[in-house]
Formats: structure tokens, sequence, C-alpha cells
């Protein structure tokens, strides 16, 4: 028996993402319909968890 695995959502208007091949865990993804960026946390063969993106800190860079 398979169980079916519910997309990601946008954590912000909750429109579905769909899960892209080549995501890794840290990558940044953003939501098509509102902008919000996303973290992916964790990606497997059943899915992939999300979280917002941090913030972008004044010294990132330096």
């Amino acid at each position: 028996m398979t169980t079916a695995v519910a997309p990601p959502k946008c954590l912000v208007c909750d429109t579905e993402f769909e899960i892209q091949e080549d995501w890794e865990r840290g990558e940044i993804t953003e939501c098509t319909a509102c902008g919000q960026e996303h973290e992916v946390i964790e990606k497997s063969e059943a899915g992939a968890r999300l979280d917002l993106a941090p913030e972008v800190e004044e010294d990132w860079g330096e």
C-alpha cells in the first residue's frame, strides 16, 4: 500500500509548492504566489519539509 504525501505549503499564504528534484537541504526557494522565501529543511523520497528562510543579517558575507 502506498501512502500519499501532501506537498509542502507556503507558511504564509498556504499555496502548495511543487517539489523540485534538484532541491537540497539548506536551499532557499520562493513561493510563486506571495514571494515569501522558504528554506528546505528536509527532503526525502516521501516529500520535503520547509521552514521560513532566515532574514539576511548585516554581517553575512563579510
